[in-house]
């Protein structure tokens, strides 16, 4: 560590120290805050957001800024995607069949909304269309990876130079306002129209004991691991061939892409000198995605300066109140009408509460808290983890350049 004009610098093996230290913090206080686990606040948003606060009040008392060396937890970001990409089959996209299409549809449609609510707001204080974008799909149906993964280049390319943290800030409390709509929305349209699961069936979410024992070898870690770093190696080559084509995407996108090539091309009985079959969709490379995407988190979190968001305060809360009511008419007025009106329907809106403000962690969560209620519905955790783990990711790709490029 470094004192230099007033800012402690901290390198990247303290910087990611700190960042396992921060998740077991928000572990802890989890376990213990009622109100934290009733509304699934993640861990590494909780331990984040007491550690930025800490910094900020000794930034205050002080006058000394904290700041962090994150290369490493750059790096964790693209480790999350490639995960993602590796779980992505072709079949099991196919199954969900015409209500997967039809709440994609709707999702794009959203996310379409959401960017021109988030940019007209931000009109109306004068700030650029970058502001209105980190409070549109970028941050929001987005979440704090995407907004993380954009910061950099529209701090750089639009001015904004606290991107990072304008996006951090509306990616956090929109998750808390996700983890608040869901439920309640479902709860509402379930008591109004008294609707009821078609079938008693088992949950969808929550692990058997005999799950919970198994354990992972160091074979299977590895090969896990090996998967990922082959479809980062094809993820930077692709990065690389498109930059020369003169479109410009986050390294992650690539990344993403690359595994999901790999995993659709690669034949189920491929031999494969390691002995094992491409990890799909397997323990390890569910671990390996945790474990990243929770210390990326943690590290996003812990290093957000607040006392640069004083000034767009004011923006900020205003554009997160209006995208807060627009996804809630979305969800009683379109996605429960054009998803069938029926108990399914319901569990659905709770699943688009978590994909409109928050993440794909918060849409399973609030899915999983109706359905340990009411009852099953199979098909709401088929598709919402499709199109929120999957094709968000690929829409926002497409469309976050282009609504930078032309408003």
């Amino acid at each position: 560590m470094e004192l230099v004009d007033g800012v402690l610098k901290i390198p990247p093996f303290l910087a990611v120290t700190l960042g396992i230290v921060v998740l077991f913090v928000g572990k802890r206080l989890n376990s213990v805050v009622g109100f934290l686990r009733e509304f699934s606040i993640p861990e590494p948003v909780t331990g984040g957001l007491l550690f930025s606060v800490l910094f900020g009040i000794v930034y205050a008392v002080s006058g000394v800024a904290v700041e962090f060396e994150l290369a490493a937890r750059d790096f964790l970001l693209v480790y999350f995607f490639t995960t993602i990409g590796i779980n992505a089959s072709l079949k099991d996209l196919l199954a969900g069949g015409k209500p997967l299409v039809v709440l994609l549809a709707i999702t794009i449609g959203y996310m379409v909304v959401q960017n021109l609510t988030g940019i007209t707001i931000a009109s109306l204080f004068d700030l650029p269309v970058a502001v209105g974008m980190l409070g549109g799909s970028v941050s929001l149906i987005g979440g704090h990876g995407t907004a993380i993964a954009w910061a950099p280049r529209i701090a750089e390319d639009y001015g904004v130079v606290n991107a990072m943290e304008i996006g951090i800030a509306c990616a956090t409390f929109g998750l808390i306002l996700a983890s608040l709509m869901g439920g309640p929305i479902a709860k509402f349209l379930i008591k109004r129209h008294d609707l009821k699961p078609s079938e008693a069936a088992p949950q969808d979410v929550g692990m058997s004991e005999e799950d919970k024992d198994k354990g992972i070898n160091h074979l299977d870690f590895l090969d896990a691991l090996l998967a990922i770093h082959a479809s980062i190696i094809l993820g930077v080559i692709l990065n690389e061939v498109i930059e020369e084509a003169g479109l410009q995407l986050p390294l992650f996108v690539t990344c993403l892409f690359a595994g999901i090539l790999l995993t659709n091309l690669m034949p189920k009985n491929f031999p494969r000198w390691s002995g094992q079959m491409w990890p799909t969709r397997t323990p390890s490379i569910a671990l390996i995605a945790e474990i990243s995407l929770s210390t990326f988190l943690a590290m996003s979190l812990m290093s957000m300066q607040l006392w640069t968001l004083v000034d767009l305060a004011g923006p900020i809360f205003t554009i997160l109140g209006a995208q807060f009511v627009i996804a809630i008419a979305v969800n009683i007025f379109i996605v429960f009408r054009v998803m069938g009106r029926n108990y399914d329907a319901a569990v659905v809106c709770a699943g688009f509460g978590g994909i409109s403000l928050g993440s794909t962690p918060t849409a399973m969560a609030n899915m999983a808290a109706v359905t340990h209620r009411y009852g099953a519905s199979h098909l709401a955790f088929i598709i919402v983890p499709l199109v929120c783990a999957f094709f968000i990711d690929l829409a926002n790709a497409i469309l976050i350049p282009f609504f930078l490029a032309n408003f």
